[in-house]
């Protein structure tokens, strides 16, 4: 019950964060606002999150890394691991339009979101090998977290190309322009990594 209540808790002050910066601007929007938001203290909220910038994250990286892990034991079992494993990884930035959503583009456009962004959407590494090593029992806990390990590290490396290339038209206020799709980008990155991934499986 005391753990229902605190994911519930970080849930609320996640979801009200990444609203409240949405409707006004993230540099717009105060701890106390968040908190009052969420129907909590300004003290509770720091036994969540240490700033308002890692609150606004977590509201759009939320349930990413469970994400991933089930992606890839959803996947058949005549997949390939690497199909699996990118297929998942790259659904998580796809988008029908292939236009970032408007909480990307709000991360892309702060600099003070972007580092928060770029580890918050990466923690799914330990849920990765987790998977990995579920699906594919041969491959052995620690190369499943050395596999695990090399794909959030390029996904980080596509993040960062995709944020900083990200560029704000400076006639229009407001208006973002982001360079190449992001599911291409990690996609693009993810590749290479491909014939690891098959060929460790025995």
């Amino acid at each position: 019950m005391r753990e229902r209540k605190k994911r519930a808790t970080r849930e609320a002050l996640q979801t009200a964060a990444l609203r409240l910066a949405l409707e006004r601007g993230p540099d717009n929007v105060r701890v106390e606002e968040i908190a009052q938001a969420a129907g909590v203290s300004p003290r509770t909220y720091n036994n969540y999150f240490p700033s308002r910038e890692q609150a606004i994250v977590a509201g759009v990286a939320a349930d990413r890394a469970a994400g991933v892990a089930a992606a890839v034991l959803a996947r058949p079992p005549e997949t390939g691991l690497a199909d699996a494993v990118v297929d998942a990884v790259v659904g998580l930035y796809a988008d029908p339009g292939d236009r970032p959503p408007a909480a990307l583009l709000m991360i892309a456009a702060s600099p003070a979101l972007r580092a928060c962004y770029v580890e918050a959407v990466t923690t799914f590494e330990e849920p990765l090998a987790g998977a990995v090593a579920t699906r594919c029992p041969g491959i052995g806990p620690l190369v499943a977290q050395a596999l695990a390990a090399a794909v959030g590290a390029a996904t980080r490396v596509a993040l960062r190309q995709w944020l900083h290339g990200t560029t704000e038209v400076p006639t229009m206020a407001g208006f973002v322009v982001p360079p190449e799709p992001l599911p291409d980008l990690v996609r693009a990155v993810l590749r290479p990594l491909a014939p690891a991934l098959d060929a460790a499986v025995p």
